[in-house]
């Protein structure tokens, strides 16, 4: 079984992580998408909100399972999951020097653990995180951007600010 891990902070998840997600379900038999606390980047949503978000999302998807994790290196996340891969997501060139000297360093601390990388659909390579929460708190309609649960909880979580 070719198991790869997509890891990230996913906060929230957008249509581009989803797209990257489907294009990497066509090349793996499992996906694992490891959600990151990311504490430094101080999320909106707490860890358990964001798994329970792709959790819902993804409960038809059998290729899917979502885990979290705390501080940890991913490789080593990659080999608990006998993962083959890490998945990376590139929207612009300006993500590739970053992504460059990330997978360099994981191929040094894991040799056998390949990093792919994917760009989501044209339409959505401009989609970060940061900028769906931006329009969301300024009122701005993100339905076109992010799945309605996730598009919900986002208006919810604004409210209580």
């Amino acid at each position: 079984m070719k198991v790869a891990i997509y890891p990230g902070s996913f906060d929230p998840i957008t249509y581009g992580h989803m797209d990257i997600i489907d294009r990497a379900s066509g090349l793996f038999d499992k996906i694992v998408i490891a959600i990151a606390k990311s504490e430094s980047k101080n999320p909106l949503f707490s860890l358990e909100d964001r798994i329970k978000l792709v959790k819902n999302i993804f409960s038809d998807n059998s290729k899917v399972d979502v885990l979290g994790f705390p501080r940890q290196l991913t490789v080593d996340i990659a080999k608990e999951q006998n993962a083959c891969a890490i998945i990376r997501g590139l929207r612009a060139v300006s993500d590739f020097e970053y992504e460059f000297q990330l997978a360099t360093m994981n191929r040094s601390l894991a040799p056998d653990i390949e990093s792919i990388f994917l760009t989501p659909k044209e339409s959505l390579i401009y989609v970060s995180s940061s900028l769906i929460k931006e329009i969301c708190d300024l009122k701005g309609d993100i339905s076109k951007f992010v799945h309605p649960t996730v598009e919900q909880a986002l208006k919810a979580k604004l409210s209580e600010s």
